[in-house]
């Protein structure tokens, strides 16, 4: 009997994590966004020092370069993650009520 390629066993996993990950966030109530990004950033931000060892210590010129493209989108996902966060958080500080121009209170 023939075992089974890793590569399908991976692509498999890679499959079946994308629509668990879909239905995860899409079904996520909007009380739990912002911690919900929150680990999402620091999960990019583990990937990223992932990348960058993959980008080190491989010979070859397509690992390297995917390792680079790997730092680069993650970077990406972290920066705006964070501005979404900062964006969502300010939605829910008070509001500063301005005084009128002549009143001294």
């Amino acid at each position: 009997m023939e075992s089974v390629s890793p590569t399908l066993i991976n692509l498999i996993i890679f499959v079946l994590s994308i629509y668990v990950g879909y239905h995860v966030v899409w079904n996520v109530t909007p009380a739990l966004h912002t911690p919900l990004m929150a680990v999402t950033n620091a999960i990019s931000a583990i990937v990223i020092v992932g990348a960058m060892l993959a980008a080190a210590l491989t010979e070859t010129t397509l690992g390297r370069s995917m390792g680079v493209l790997a730092v680069a989108l993650a970077a990406v996902n972290v920066f705006g993650g964070f501005l979404v966060t900062r964006r969502m958080l300010e939605m829910f500080r008070k509001k500063e009520r301005k005084t009128p121009a002549g009143n001294s209170h």
